[in-house]
């Protein structure tokens, strides 16, 4: 199997140690002191179940690695639109196109029946850029729950055990490329459920995302910090039940309640990547993982008070920083 993951950095570099060590031809698409790293000494992966060392094939030009089997997509989601057209040349006749990325992703109404059947997210795939690089036919979608940073170029740190891939076609079916691609995932020691609803797993990490992602940029600290305040942990469980809301307003019942929720996520004091980001000076991914679900809410007329305050002062965090357009 020819499995080529598009953006090794924290994420993608950790499915491209797990592919490889269940055997794949995996190559990487890469760029800056990361790529040269790879390149050099290969790609390095901590984890709980122990170090794995691999050689994937790394380069910035995906037409130097050929048709691929499979397409792995872990870039950030403002990213996705600058890159989908050299995303091409790795596609074969037969290649499908894995996105294991955060927020709501360009493909959510397609493939969904119904009267929503092929609406557009223009905040995420402007102009439709991506959808005609790639072609809907060809989605997995993909939710990953592994919290994990590049410690340095070529070298990964996996910080907890609870690591997987849920991924899942958008039509629901449990189709065989599906199926070949979870197996090879778990065969390199990645838990990789097949699910028949891809759509509420998004939401059920979404709720994650749109509560504590606001609120650790705004705190400028982890999860656990940010929630020793009783009154932010009060805002925390209001975005989630709202959160929890929408997706229900759009046909996805995530399991589980607000509280519940909570009591993982004070434990954990990871900063969320989209704080990372703010830190590091990079694009942050308000509109697919804030934006979009919140306009999708008010849509579908749910209240959503404090999702709606919070999400602004993230934005405009986020524009003042540079990192964010709305």
């Amino acid at each position: 199997m020819k499995v080529c993951v598009f953006g090794a950095g924290a994420i993608g570099g950790h499915l491209a140690a797990r592919f490889s060590k269940a055997g794949a031809e995996v190559s990487v698409v890469a760029r800056g002191a990361n790529l040269e790293a790879i390149r050099t000494h290969g790609l390095t992966v901590e984890a709980h179940d122990g170090t794995i060392d691999c050689r994937p094939n790394a380069s910035s030009a995906p037409a130097e690695l050929g048709e691929q089997d499979y397409v792995v997509v872990t870039v950030k989601a403002p990213a996705l639109p600058q890159v989908a057209a050299s995303i091409r040349p790795l596609l074969g006749a037969k290649t499908a196109v894995a996105f294991v990325m955060n927020g709501i992703p360009w493909w959510y109404f397609d493939r969904i029946g119904g009267a929503r059947e092929g609406q557009r997210l223009p905040e995420i795939d402007p102009g439709d850029v991506v959808r005609e690089a790639i072609g809907v036919e060809r989605v997995i979608g993909g939710v990953v729950y592994s919290a994990c940073t590049v410690t340095e170029p070529g070298h990964v740190h996996v910080e907890t055990k609870e690591n997987r891939v849920i991924f899942g076609e958008p039509d629901g079916s449990l189709s065989d490329r599906v199926k070949a691609l979870s197996a090879m995932l778990e065969a390199g020691g990645m838990p990789s459920p097949v699910t028949a609803d891809i759509r509420t797993e998004i939401w059920g990490k979404l709720m994650g995302n749109i509560s504590n992602g606001p609120l650790c940029i705004l705190s400028r600290q982890g999860g656990r910090d940010t929630y020793a305040a009783p009154a932010v942990k009060e805002a925390a469980l209001k975005m989630l039940a709202e959160a929890q809301a929408i997706a229900a307003a759009y046909g996805c019942q995530v399991p589980g309640t607000p509280e519940g929720r909570m009591g993982r996520i004070q434990t954990l004091n990871h900063k969320p990547s989209i704080l990372q980001d703010l830190e590091l000076g990079r694009p942050m991914e308000i509109a697919a993982m804030m934006a979009v679900p919140l306009r999708m809410g008010l849509e579908a007329g749910v209240p959503v008070p404090t999702l709606s305050l919070m999400i602004a002062l993230a934005s405009k965090a986020a524009e003042a920083a540079g990192l964010y357009k709305p």
